[in-house]
């Protein structure tokens, strides 16, 4: 060892070591395991504060295979034109039975599934644009294909089942012979899944007239989806062994099992009712049921390692089910908002000419590009075979609440036509249904507040993981070693970080690299600075807190948007390239990355100002940002641009709005106001010489469209045909604006009954 080295051993690593190691957040062990659990990906390069802009360009672009795309245009084409989504809420509460066996008998339940059990093994990219494009015509619908498609027995099995339970069980899920559900959440335990109090204790018991070995499990689950429907449930529970009957240890932890719904002492098929949502949903219940061993999912040897299980397949549910319901909001609302902004008239004009009105059309179209361009990066990321807990948490949490914040636009703008149920209504069960997304796989506080830095900080930084695992090793010599050389590391790269963040602020980070030109390179510098910032404050966030940064959830949770929007903004860059930089989504390409940046100082800026210790944040301010944070908002210019550009037919809003399902039924609600917006378009080289002519005093202001149309007729201002024209798209409009009414005597049929609280 150098004379340096020692010198810094013994004077900074020794000190620091001892510091560190009182100073360590204590790591319970299912913290530890959902560290340890999935992959960094695009996340650790963000938090490296020094991404490498070509590595995300250079991830694989999103694309379904011939198979994927078939079965989309065909198979998925007939279940959207089967589906009528008031009657499967409003009527019959639940899907009609032809719906029921369609998915059964066209694999809809079994995408996830190997071919060689007979599942159709897709990407995760297309399992997410399908329940997306469902989504869009009924969220009911939808839940009820990604269930058995994300977290659940189908995903666990394949990753963790015996041979025997997988040659069994995927089989009949895949023909759709049993319908699974997973009974993970507790009136007790929620997002606290590691609270659960169910119990599974190891015994013998008597299974078909012979005794084995299993376990008596007592348990109490509820807002289990599909759980009313299901024929085999997983069930997540903890695992005791007090006689050690299978070794010396009574505490086993968390432990997953699947169980036949009509096993004796199974309580299942009462029904919740989540916000009056057509979807099947509700409690299992089950005291002193015995099962034998080898219905543990993935048999003894996995007894013990369920939260570990359950931790690597949660991304399927936060990364591929949850943001796909979120992007079909924005393609549902960027369609649909965008046609009645021009169908609706008022003072003589389209609404949409109001600038009111165009501020939240450009919210719309610029979330509902970021949502499509962060529900595809994500898809990336598991189709690498990545399990990128941080990135799906991410993807979650900020997609869901994007999908919340467009979906209260649209219902501005539709005002009263937006209100009032029925058939025609195509906003009013997603309205209802987004807190489903929302609540789910973790509610969204949680995610927010202890997921994404809390976890992020310690897994996605380079060296504070391994420096946690140096300082508890229990051999204190050579973890004092091994902390050494991290901490020597961890040194520079502060360092590095600290003196490359003040040269950011001087330099207005002009000197940062970009792999692009034209006009979004400025964007990739300016997100390179926040990277910066970001593991500025992060290393100082851990080094003045420690431990009880986990307790201080709204620093994490600031920081950890800061994360969020550097993610959601390299989703936005991505996206551009990958579709060949079209020129017409520039305004939303600009409107994302910029949103972004203003969100990243608005974080930044509260937790300087909220910091625990208020030196700490004044340094963090002086280091990072010494002139001040001067994002703003995206402009009104910029707006104006993407509302227009949803008022327009053409390729740009078919490529923002694709994965919206419009029916060629006379009935079907988006349909009808699509017609109308084209037809309304298609006249307006009319209207604009109905104007003129009105302006010349050739038309009278004041009339009937009938009459001023008569006028017009008899002074060659119009055509015959023109004229029809302009009648065939007033009649498309006045429909389209219309709302539905109903006989009194359809509100007098008796309501549903409660049961008693489960």
């Amino acid at each position: 060892m150098s004379t340096l080295s020692a010198m810094r051993k013994r004077y900074l690593s020794d000190p620091a070591f001892k510091m560190f190691k009182k100073v360590l957040p204590p790591l319970s062990d299912t913290e530890r395991e959902a560290m340890e659990a999935g992959s960094v990906w695009w996340d650790g390069e963000l938090f490296s504060g020094q991404p490498n802009w070509s590595t995300l360009l250079n991830y694989p672009k999103p694309k379904l295979t011939d198979e994927e795309q078939t079965f989309i245009d065909t198979k998925l084409e007939v279940l959207l034109a089967m589906l009528n989504d008031y009657q499967i809420v409003q009527e019959d509460k639940d899907l009609p039975p032809e719906v029921w066996q369609y998915l059964r008998d066209e694999k809809f339940f079994s995408l996830i599934i190997g071919k060689e059990y007979g599942g159709l093994d897709f990407s995760a990219h297309a399992n997410s644009t399908i329940v997306a494009k469902i989504a869009t015509r009924s969220l009911s619908a939808a839940v009820c294909v990604m269930v058995p498609n994300s977290l659940g027995p189908g995903e666990l099995l394949t990753h963790y089942g015996t041979q025997q339970q997988k040659d069994y069980w995927l089989p009949r899920l895949a023909q759709g012979k049993d319908i699974p559900c997973f009974a993970l959440t507790g009136p007790d335990a929620g997002s606290d899944a590691g609270g659960i109090p169910d119990e599974g204790i190891v015994c013998y018991g008597d299974y078909q007239g012979e005794q084995v070995l299993g376990l008596r499990l007592t348990w109490n689950k509820r807002y289990i989806t599909l759980a009313p429907v299901a024929s085999v449930l997983g069930l997540a529970f903890k695992m005791k062994d007090p006689d050690g009957l299978i070794g010396d240890k009574q505490e086993l932890g968390i432990t997953c099992a699947l169980i036949p719904a009509d096993h004796p002492g199974v309580e299942i098929g009462e029904r919740h009712d989540p916000l009056n949502m057509g979807f099947m949903n509700g409690p299992i219940r089950g005291k002193d049921v015995f099962i034998p061993m080898d219905w543990l999912i993935g048999g003894q040897e996995y007894a013990g390692k369920g939260w570990r299980m359950l931790v690597e397949c949660l991304s399927a549910g936060r990364g591929i089910s949850l943001p796909a319901l979120g992007t079909a909001i924005g393609h549902l609302t960027a369609k649909t908002t965008g046609a009645y902004a021009v169908v609706r008239k008022q003072f003589g004009t389209s609404i949409g000419n109001f600038e009111g009105v165009a501020q939240a059309l450009g919210r719309i179209g610029g979330f509902t590009y970021m949502l499509e361009a962060s529900r595809t990066l994500t898809t990336t990321s598991l189709d690498m075979e990545q399990t990128p807990g941080i990135v799906t948490a991410i993807a979650k949490y900020h997609m869901t609440e994007m999908a919340r914040t467009i979906l209260n636009d649209s219902m501005d703008v539709h005002a009263g036509r937006a209100i009032q149920l029925g058939p025609m209504n195509y906003l009013g069960h997603h309205y209802f249904g987004m807190p489903v997304a929302i609540t789910v796989e973790g509610a969204n506080i949680l995610t927010r507040n202890l997921m994404i830095f809390g976890q992020g900080a310690t897994r996605c930084h380079p060296y504070v993981l391994d420096e946690m695992e140096a300082a508890a090793n229990p051999d204190a010599k050579q973890g004092a070693e091994e902390f050494d050389r991290l901490l020597a590391k961890h040194i520079s790269f502060a360092v590095g970080n600290v003196s490359k963040s003040l040269l950011n602020a001087f330099s207005g980070s002009c000197f940062n690299r970009t792999p692009v030109s034209g006009e979004t390179a400025v964007y990739y510098r300016h997100l390179s600075r926040m990277a910066k910032a970001l593991a500025v404050s992060a290393d100082f966030a851990m080094l003045s807190l420690g431990g009880e940064l986990k307790r201080r959830e709204l620093v994490s949770a600031r920081l950890g948007d800061v994360l969020s929007h550097l993610y959601l903004a390299s989703a936005v860059l991505k996206r551009y390239e990958d579709e060949g930089r079209q020129q017409q989504d520039l305004p939303m390409v600009k409107y994302g990355v910029e949103h972004c940046l203003h969100q990243c100082g608005i974080a930044f800026n509260d937790v300087f100002n909220n910091f625990p210790r208020k030196g700490v944040g004044r340094l963090l301010r002086t280091l990072n940002f010494p002139l001040g944070i001067h994002y703003h908002a995206p402009t009104d210019d910029i707006a104006i641009k993407i509302s227009a550009l949803l008022m327009s037919p053409g390729a740009h809003r078919e490529r923002l709005t694709h994965l919206c399902y419009v029916g060629d039924k006379a009935d079907d609600p988006v349909a009808i106001m699509e017609r109308a917006f084209l037809a309304m378009h298609e006249i307006k080289p009319l209207e604009r010489k109905l104007m003129k002519a009105t302006r010349r005093g050739e038309i009278p202001r004041k009339a009937s469209l009938t009459d001023k149309l008569q006028v017009a007729l008899d002074a060659g201002v119009i055509t015959e045909e023109d004229v029809k024209k302009i009648e065939n798209a007033e009649q498309l409009r006045q429909k389209a604006i219309q709302v539905d009414h109903f006989c009194a005597d359809q509100f007098k049929k008796a309501s549903i009954q409660p049961g008693k609280a489960a």
